[in-house]
C-alpha cells in the first residue's frame, strides 16, 4: 500500500508564543487542535522561558538571512524560492558541520 513519501506527520505536544498571541480566541483555537498552547501572558514579568526555546527558531531565519535572495524575495514561482531556501538551510548545516572538525 502506497502512501505520502517521508515520516507520518505529527501534532505537536506544545505551541510556543509570544505576548501578541495573547488572546483567548488563539488559545482556544490550538486546544480545539488538540494542542496545547503555552503563550506568555499580558501584563506579566519577563522570564517566563519561553525565549529560551524560541531563540532557536529566530536564529534560523537570521542565518538564512545571510542570503540575500531569501531576505528580499525576488523570485515569483514558489518552487524557484524554495528551491533556494533548501539551498541555504543545506549551506548553513554545511558550514556548521565544517565547524566541528
Amino acid at each position: 500500500m502506497r502512501g505520502k513519501r517521508g515520516r507520518p506527520r505529527r501534532r505537536p505536544d506544545v505551541v510556543l508564543a509570544d505576548r501578541g498571541y495573547d488572546h483567548d480566541k488563539y488559545r482556544r483555537l490550538v486546544r480545539d487542535l488538540g494542542v496545547n498552547p503555552l503563550i506568555a501572558r499580558r501584563g506579566t514579568e519577563h522570564g517566563s522561558g519561553l525565549g529560551t526555546q524560541r531563540w532557536v527558531v529566530e536564529r534560523a531565519f537570521a542565518h538564512l538571512h545571510w542570503f540575500r535572495r531569501l531576505r528580499i524575495r525576488w523570485e515569483i514561482r514558489d518552487d524557484i524560492h524554495e528551491a533556494f531556501l533548501t539551498l541555504g538551510c543545506a549551506l548553513i548545516c554545511w558550514r556548521r558541520l565544517k565547524s566541528f572538525r
